[in-house]
């Protein structure tokens, strides 16, 4: 029977957050990190965190993009979960509050069809220090994997969503299986499963809670 594995990007998917990358073409970066970190715990509400964060993007060249991109390293295990959930004849997906500018070229990189994030407002050719459209926060992720899971014909109870932050807090608790990865201690407290170093990890809890 299938399964649809959804996980969080940035410190789940890849290693970065890419808006400290970001960050780092802006002079940013400590502030920036520091907002993330509070956001992560949930201590502040994520939607005002990334409008705080995107701000000091402001006037950073849209050539900043493929800088980071570059940049970019998926964590350890990621691309042998994408490999085996597609031998397996399951599904994956990937779901961020980060950007699509990064996320998009990453999933196609690996042929990973779902995905959704938030999108950076571009004019003559800068980042102007907003995003564009709804913002993916924890309530549009949970959505995201119900919508998906619906558009497949998967059961709710045949889901698996991973994440590390309070921001995936809501897709945990909403899959069939949820699970905190590398995450903050509010994460770990509250998602049914928890693992560390890598992410195809996964597969061998899926494993055993199959067998």
């Amino acid at each position: 029977m299938s399964r649809l594995i959804v996980t969080d990007v940035d410190s789940t998917f890849i290693r970065q957050e890419v808006v400290e990358l970001l960050a780092d073409h802006a002079g940013t970066r400590d502030l920036v990190q520091e907002v993330t970190e509070r956001a992560m715990r949930g201590e502040i509400d994520f939607a005002d965190s990334l409008a705080e964060r995107v701000a000091t993007l402001k006037d950073v060249p849209v050539s900043a993009l493929a800088h980071v991109l570059a940049a970019v390293e998926l964590t350890p295990g990621a691309r042998e979960l994408v490999a085996a959930v597609r031998a397996r004849g399951w599904t994956f997906g990937l779901v961020s509050g980060g950007f699509g500018e990064i996320v998009a070229p990453l999933a196609d990189s690996l042929g990973i069809g779902l995905w959704r994030a938030n999108r950076l407002e571009v004019i003559d050719g800068r980042l102007t220090g907003r995003t564009e459209g709804p913002i993916v926060d924890r309530a549009v992720k949970e959505t995201t994997l119900r919508e998906w899971a619906a558009k497949l014909g998967i059961p709710m109870s045949r889901t698996v969503a991973v994440g590390d932050g309070a921001n995936d807090l809501d897709m945990i608790r909403a899959a069939g299986v949820g699970v905190a990865f590398n995450a903050k201690p509010v994460v770990r407290e509250q998602a049914p499963y928890s693992l560390e170093d890598r992410l195809d990890g996964v597969l061998e809890l899926l494993d055993r809670l199959d067998g």
